[in-house]
């Protein structure tokens, strides 16, 4: 039992490491392996990501006005992942933008200059969710980032777990193998679990099940209709995944999640 709990602590901190900025111990034996049995940890790790975004718009939106609130904490995200996310979307959009086939498109993702298409993408990905979160009502706002955080990274683990990695190697590679029944089921956990504070912080605005139910209609269906068009656009042209690919997934669900809730939001 020990050595297990010892080996899940480390599988949880290399996730830390690889997907945040977050200061973590170097483990001396590390094999690239470990990485792939780390993947049920990314949805935790967006909830700590979601926190510290959460955190920074909750302090911040006590001496600033609402709208600079929510600038400093996507700056806040955006600092604490290094932009790992956002780089995998401008990446995707300048590969499927620019590629007219599967090697030219992998040869502009893993370009390092930002193209046309990738700098449209990422302007307004982060335009759009600034005014979004700016929509949403300030009280529900921190609850929401750590549900959206965590949600969006579990919608990139589906991909992992449905199609295969295309590259020879990359920044993904110790990932690609596909993920285990039982650790996606740990990931769904994680994902989810922040998920009952919205019951705790709409239970007051909520009547009867139906309204329940419209809720969960408007937060998923957007998030499902992009993980739909999107894993069905990069098995078109590329026939799997990259980690670029995973990280515009991140984003596109993130967003989508924030859209249905403004949706919900804006009928109550």
């Amino acid at each position: 039992m020990f050595n297990f709990l010892r080996n899940e602590r480390r599988y949880m901190l290399l996730a830390v490491g690889f997907f945040t900025r977050i200061p973590v111990p170097v483990f001396s034996d590390f094999h690239p392996d470990d990485l792939n049995r780390s993947a049920k940890y990314f949805p935790l790790v967006g909830i700590f990501v979601g926190m510290i975004g959460a955190g920074a718009f909750v302090l911040a939106s006590k001496v600033l006005p609402h709208s600079i609130a929510v600038l400093i904490s996507m700056a806040m995200t955006i600092y604490i992942t290094g932009g790992f996310h956002e780089d995998g979307l401008a990446d995707s959009a300048d590969g499927l933008g620019g590629g007219w086939d599967k090697e030219r498109i992998v040869a502009i993702m893993q370009d390092s200059r930002l193209g046309t298409y990738g700098a449209i993408a990422l302007f307004f990905m982060l335009f759009a969710k600034y005014q979004v979160l700016n929509a949403l009502p300030a009280y529900f706002l921190p609850f929401i980032l750590v549900v959206g955080h965590s949600l969006s990274r579990l919608c990139a683990l589906f991909v992992m777990a449905d199609l295969n990695y295309v590259k020879d190697d990359g920044k993904a590679k110790p990932l690609a193998t596909k993920v285990q029944a039982r650790d996606l089921l740990v990931a769904v956990l994680f994902g989810t679990l922040p998920i009952p504070l919205l019951y705790f912080n709409f239970s007051p605005v909520m009547l009867n099940v139906n309204d329940w139910l419209w809720l969960a209609a408007c937060c998923l269906t957007p998030v499902v209709l992009a993980w739909i068009w999107w894993r069905n656009k990069i098995k078109l042209w590329l026939g799997g995944y990259t980690g670029d690919c995973l990280g515009a997934m991140q984003q596109m669900t993130e967003l989508a999640f924030y859209l249905g809730l403004l949706v919900w939001v804006q009928q109550i």
